[in-house]
């Protein structure tokens, strides 16, 4: 139903937390949106900066919440 996808990155520019928050109607699979947006945002981010920067990782994906919400 809904996606959106945020980056931040501190003034060290050390990394950037890209993160992502998802609503959907469906009974089941939000979480997936939600790291399959975060993980697709990374790559491109590692795919936009690979000449750049050789060493660009992506490293602790991870779900931080999960709330079950009835949207109308």
């Amino acid at each position: 139903t809904h996606c959106e996808v945020n980056f931040e990155t501190p003034k060290t520019r050390e990394r950037t937390v890209i993160a992502a928050r998802a609503k959907m109607a469906a009974q089941t699979g939000v979480e997936m949106e939600a790291l399959s947006a975060v993980s697709m945002a990374g790559f491109t981010r590692c795919d936009i900066f690979k000449a750049v920067d050789k060493k660009l990782r992506i490293s602790d994906v991870r779900l931080l919440s999960k709330i079950k919400t009835t949207i109308s």
